[in-house]
């Protein structure tokens, strides 16, 4: 099951970033998959969002690899924004 308009724009606003390289990939992620963002997908994401900028960015860079191996989807789709 994909997520609601509503829920993709509540999405879109939490995904609003103090770090730009952030907000353009998080954009660019949402504009391509946003509309058939699964609940699961969509999860995942919302506990990246709350990593502090710089380790969030760390793990789109691929400076690092998430700790929790259920992530590891998420952050590739984000890098391949």
């Amino acid at each position: 099951m994909t997520i609601t308009a509503t829920e993709l724009s509540r999405m879109r606003w939490r995904c609003r970033r103090g770090m730009l390289e952030n907000d353009i990939v998080l954009g660019r992620f949402l504009d391509a998959h946003g509309a058939a963002l699964s609940r699961a997908r969509a999860a995942d994401l919302d506990r990246l969002l709350d990593l502090t900028d710089n380790d969030l960015w760390d793990l789109i860079a691929g400076r690092h690899e998430p700790a929790d191996a259920s992530l590891v989807p998420i952050v590739k789709a984000l890098r391949e924004c």
